[in-house]
């Protein structure tokens, strides 16, 4: 979602301002009538993109769960320099969904539990996944990090990136750059104190 450059199309506007609002009051909060108006269409119009505000929300969830394992699947394949390069891409690629998509990681908090069983074990899925992929990769870059600790580090970086919608209104914090290369360091600090642990004589 983040990087995309060309104009979006109209169920993209309807999903992004879902987003928004579904983040801001709640799936319950809003109601297809709002949602239709942050776009210019009546609300019954949506209907002709998306069954309801629930296949909106699965399509959400899980297309950014998708996204993220396209993306870092990608990196993967274009890595040229190393596990370390790969590990820092890892990072950015996440970094910008973190920036960029706070109000997905509010909607994930909060609304996951409200997809059908089928739709939430893909997102789950797909989040292993997503998991392994950065384990195998940080455990090239710290050998000596025994797989569990590694997997509980990945884990915590997670947490550690995706905090930005509580940080902040997006206004006060600093500039994108600066908050992008912070987090960037503090994830690397992290692995690397999670290596340490792990090291000779631990």
């Amino acid at each position: 979602m983040a990087t995309r450059t060309d104009a979006p199309t109209r169920r993209e506007q309807i999903l992004k301002e879902a987003a928004r609002l579904f983040a801001d009051r709640g799936f319950h909060g809003v109601g297809v009538d709002e949602i239709g108006a942050a776009v210019g269409i009546s609300g019954p119009g949506l209907y002709r993109h998306f069954a309801g505000k629930d296949a909106m929300l699965a399509e959400l969830l899980v297309g950014i769960s998708g996204q993220l394992m396209t993306g870092a699947k990608r990196r993967v394949a274009e890595a040229q320099d190393g596990p370390d390069a790969l590990l820092d891409s890892l990072i950015e690629g996440h970094i910008d969904f973190a920036i960029d998509d706070r109000d997905l990681i509010t909607l994930h908090d909060r609304e996951l539990d409200r997809l059908r069983d089928s739709d939430r074990k893909l997102v789950r899925q797909l989040q292993r996944q997503y998991v392994e992929l950065w384990v195998d990769c940080v455990r090239k870059v710290y050998p000596a990090l025994a797989e569990p600790h590694a997997r509980v580090a990945v884990h915590a970086v997670f947490g550690l990136l995706n905090s930005t919608p509580h940080l902040s209104r997006p206004g006060s914090l600093p500039g994108r750059t600066a908050t992008a290369g912070l987090l960037h360091k503090l994830a690397r600090g992290a692995f690397a104190a999670a290596a340490a642990q792990d090291g000779p004589g631990e």
